[in-house]
């Protein structure tokens, strides 16, 4: 059988392909298992700068895979919560990875992305779908809650009464949805989100290391600090970023006007 997932390097880029196309890329226990230990090698690589995550075929990622769970209803209310905590708990080192690596994450997103594919979405740093993506929270129709940070993203990003909305509700949400709620950045026809994403990886791989790590990590850090903490995190930053040859470069190439060369 194919791997559940693959992953593929281009110079700085890695990309992550969720490979169950025949299942829209549901996520089963193998995947899961896959997810959490490709994306903790990526993150300790430092020779790369942008994570792609994508699915194969049509779809992102319809959820969970329900084939999985069904396999555990006929056990004891209490073996069934031992084992989706194990579970999920487990997945979850996924999800810390991407917030906490300093590569940039970029979701590709096409077709459905529901229940732990919105949730993955959600975590990825900047998101890109075409206009045949869809957009659900889809936890209910199973009697469950969020998994996978979502219910830490979601109101940071579309905000609360919004969030709720999308989770107590599980409506579908269309591409032009998402890009007005702020989950994508980003919509484009089916056969240009391939070059749409490419793009944006290259920016960001060919970009000022330290500055772009940098500032991921402050945004990502800003929700949970006060004013005065965020102002010193940045004044150190500042300061870190300005003790680069990067830096250096980047006031050259202003002073001689011409395109800077990071990365090269």
């Amino acid at each position: 059988m194919p791997p559940t997932l693959k992953v593929e390097r281009t110079e700085r880029v890695a990309t992550v392909t969720l490979n169950r196309p025949d299942a829209l890329n549901a996520l089963d226990f193998e995947m899961m298992d896959a997810l959490v230990a490709h994306l903790a090698a990526l993150a300790a690589d430092e020779s790369l700068r942008v994570i792609v995550v994508r699915g194969e075929g049509a779809h992102f990622m319809a959820g969970g895979d329900v084939r999985a769970f069904a396999q555990h209803i006929d056990e004891s209310p209490t073996a069934r919560q031992r084992h989706f905590a194990r579970a999920i708990e487990r997945l979850h080192a996924a999800i810390e990875q991407i917030h906490r690596m300093p590569h940039v994450a970029i979701a590709r997103v096409q077709g459905a992305a529901a229940g732990f594919g919105l949730s993955l979405v959600c975590a990825c740093d900047l998101a890109i779908a075409s206009e045949d993506a869809s957009f659900t929270s889809a936890y209910r129709q199973l009697a469950l809650t969020p998994d996978g940070g979502l219910t830490f993203a979601l109101p940071r990003i579309v905000g609360l009464r919004k969030a709720l909305q999308v989770v107590l509700l599980s409506e579908r949400l269309d591409s032009a949805e998402a890009l007005r709620l702020g989950l994508v950045n980003k919509v484009v026809p089916l056969e240009k989100l391939d070059a749409a994403v490419a793009e944006w990886a290259a920016s960001i791989a060919h970009g000022p290391t330290v500055a772009l790590r940098n500032a991921k990590r402050l945004l990502r850090q800003s929700l949970d600090r006060t004013l005065s903490e965020q102002l010193h995190a940045e004044a150190q930053s500042f300061a870190q970023c300005a003790a680069t040859d990067e830096f250096a470069e980047g006031v050259r190439a202003f002073i001689e006007k011409r395109k800077p060369r990071f990365n090269e």
